[in-house]
């Protein structure tokens, strides 16, 4: 884990997102809790974890409202936000992340009205 990257890209992700702060864990690291507000005004609480960062695809969970089982969501309740092999640590960070996750949860909303998730689907 990049703590030293990971400081740096929530300094850059708060000029574009309202909420976003972070914080240490147990284990010395660091995550970061985010809060969102959808288009149909829900207001969700994220918390991102860094396993192997900039290398792998951050973790992360929807922690407040509880989410129940929805697609795009993995047993462990990370949600599937990007496939994992198109993270790219070069060009991809926080701010892309959050935008990411944005995304999801505003399909996540119509998918609890329609009972169909919108946009294209990559099978993995």
């Amino acid at each position: 884990m990049n703590i030293q990257r990971i400081r740096a890209e929530v300094a850059q992700a708060s000029n574009q997102f309202a909420y976003v702060e972070a914080h240490p864990t147990e284990e010395g690291g660091v995550y970061v809790r985010a809060a969102m507000q959808t288009s149909a005004e829900k207001t969700y609480f994220i918390s991102i974890f860094f396993p192997e960062y900039p290398n792998r695809t951050p973790k992360v969970y929807i922690t407040n409202p509880k989410l129940g089982a929805s697609p795009h969501q993995y047993n462990d309740g990370t949600i599937c936000y990007l496939h994992p092999n198109m993270w790219n640590p070069g060009t991809h960070n926080l701010t892309f992340v959050l935008g990411r996750i944005a995304k999801w949860l505003n399909k996540y909303e119509v998918w609890l009205v329609r009972g169909k998730w919108p946009g294209a689907e990559v099978p993995h």
